[in-house]
């Protein structure tokens, strides 16, 4: 009669399959709480702010008549798309200034026409944001005839 010997078990499987899920768990749960840190540190620090202006009260400026090549004349009237944040008391001088220089000696025909008029229009928005130190972000034509 031959008596096999069975060894007992040792506990050290069942510690080696109890370390491999307890450490698995512990480092997914510290990989979720970086990721967390991440995310959260993103949006207090570098989210992008949204920095585009928003749109305050328009002010309408008087019409000023302004001369064209070829003796023909132009009568314009603006009113500036002031952002929220403009002053209050902000002068219209500049801009019709801008207004007159842009427009002086240029032929009827090219500000009758409504696509260069609307290149016009672009350009001097442009200047008019960089005059006013950008309070002002469009302009409206609340007259414009041309003889």
């Amino acid at each position: 009669m031959s008596t096999a010997v069975r060894e007992a078990p040792t506990d050290q499987g069942a510690e080696a399959g109890e370390k491999g899920p307890r450490s698995k768990k512990k480092i997914a749960l510290i990989l979720v709480v970086v990721l967390a840190v991440a995310g959260a540190g993103w949006f207090f620090f570098l989210k992008p702010t949204d920095t585009t202006p928003k749109p305050g009260v328009i002010m309408s400026l008087a019409s000023t008549q302004i001369n064209l090549a070829e003796g023909h004349y132009l009568k314009v009237g603006v009113a500036l798309q002031l952002t929220d944040t403009a002053a209050k008391d902000l002068d219209g001088s500049k801009a019709l200034d801008a207004t007159i220089d842009l427009f002086s000696g240029l032929p009827v025909t090219e500000v009758s026409r409504a696509q260069s008029r609307h290149k016009l229009k672009n350009q001097l928005v442009k200047e008019l944001k960089e005059l006013y130190d950008g309070e002002v972000m469009g302009v409206y034509f609340t007259e414009f005839v041309t003889q």
